[in-house]
């Protein structure tokens, strides 16, 4: 790998490693790196933790929204709205990821921000599984309308509500197709 980058062996080793914190490979020594299996006691416990952290996230988000990511929340919004109708997996997956991610940069915390950036990452293996299958992927998409609003509307209760039934959501329809 390291030739084929034209790096050293410590950069990959150390690339590797920070997979393997991560869970995303698993390492067998004198075997080789593999990538870790997905199972639905995965999806449990990576969905637990999202929703009592991102329901916190979009909390504080509604707390300390800045008028700079307000106009990014506007911006959002917009491309929320252009996007009903569509039917293109990856362009709706990545508007998710940068709602989700949106949401993390607005509580001014970078610790919880890159915790859950950590714990986002690991759900995209498992949707990327079953993405073709979930019959509602554009209405769980569009529930983060709900979410942005009531985080501009300084609403923080009603934010922490919807973004954590958000997440149930969807580990139930994914756990149907699994």
């Amino acid at each position: 790998l390291g030739a084929e980058l034209e790096i050293g062996r410590t950069p990959v080793r150390e690339a590797i490693k920070r997979l393997a914190l991560e869970n995303l490979v698993t390492v067998y020594p004198r075997r080789g790196t593999f990538a870790s299996e997905i199972n639905i006691t995965d999806l449990a416990h990576v969905s637990d933790v999202r929703a009592q952290l991102e329901g916190h996230a979009a909390y504080r988000a509604a707390q300390r929204l800045t008028d700079a990511q307000r106009a990014e929340l506007d911006q959002l919004l917009e491309e929320l709205a252009h996007s009903r109708g569509s039917d293109d997996v990856e362009k709706l997956m990545a508007l998710d990821a940068r709602v989700h991610r949106f949401i993390y940069r607005c509580t001014g915390n970078p610790y919880l921000e890159g915790t859950l950036t950590r714990y986002f990452n690991l759900s995209l293996r498992i949707w990327h599984l079953v993405l073709d299958r979930l019959p509602h992927l554009f209405a769980r998409v569009h529930e983060h309308d709900v979410v942005l609003r009531a985080i501009a509307a300084g609403e923080a209760e009603r934010a922490r509500e919807v973004l954590t039934e958000h997440i149930a959501t969807f580990e139930r329809e994914i756990r149907m197709v699994l």
